[in-house]
């Protein structure tokens, strides 16, 4: 198994983020973890890329905990947050250079990403004059830079056009083909055009975890 995830909790103070929920993600499955605004999903994204640490449980990527063994889920993961922090001031290609030396990654990967991520046509721009579409590609170039196993990915297509939105769910398929993919969403059709199985959270509570093919069926039955 890719993911992990053993009986997770994650208070606020009196607030339960997320209560005791349990799942696994197999090598090569792109799924969704579904939810209204406010139900746990970034907070369980943050848990899985080790920016925040459970109250209770555990989760182990790529067989390695994200309690205990933080810098190896690091290394082995790609993770594009849901704000994909950039720098605008930089150039792509000085970018993932820098991301690439932050990460120990060869020099060749830059244009392997470059070129994977559909960034060749605007590479000689700076980042600031990218729109919201490319800027997307340059944080999904970025979290691809180590040739991660896993890529989590927080609301990847918030705010994108409708044309910028079907290239970035064509990427992040295409990605899905050689990489464990979780993404975090509050839209069904988000789901329906990229993942194979669905997660559904609310309230911190896992409500729902079908194939994409069973829950359609469960829909069109009601």
């Amino acid at each position: 198994m890719s993911i992990v995830v053993n009986a997770i909790s994650k208070n606020y103070g009196t607030q339960k983020a997320l209560d005791a929920i349990s799942f696994s993600i197999q090598k090569g499955e792109i799924t969704g973890f579904l939810g209204p605004n406010g139900a746990g999903k970034s907070t369980m994204m943050k848990i899985l890329t080790t920016y925040l640490k459970p109250t209770s449980g555990d989760a182990l990527v790529n067989d390695y905990s994200t309690k205990t063994q933080q810098l190896e889920v690091q290394k082995s993961i790609g993770y594009l947050a849901e704000n994909n922090p950039l720098y605008p001031e930089m150039y792509i290609r000085e970018y993932l250079k820098f991301q690439a030396d932050l990460n120990n990654a060869p020099k060749e990967r830059i244009e392997e990403v470059i070129t994977l991520t559909g960034l060749t046509p605007e590479i000689t721009k700076k980042i600031k004059q990218l729109s919201k579409g490319y800027r997307q590609r340059v944080g999904l170039a970025a979290a691809l830079i180590n040739d991660p196993e896993v890529l989590i990915l927080d609301e990847p297509t918030t705010g994108l056009d409708p044309n910028q939105l079907k290239e970035i769910r064509s990427l992040i398929r295409t990605i899905g083909k050689t990489k464990t993919v979780l993404l975090s969403t509050h839209i069904m059709q988000e789901v329906e055009a990229i993942c194979d199985r669905v997660i559904i959270i609310n309230k911190g509570q896992i409500v729902a975890d079908k194939k994409l093919d069973n829950l359609k069926k469960l829909l069109l039955k009601h």
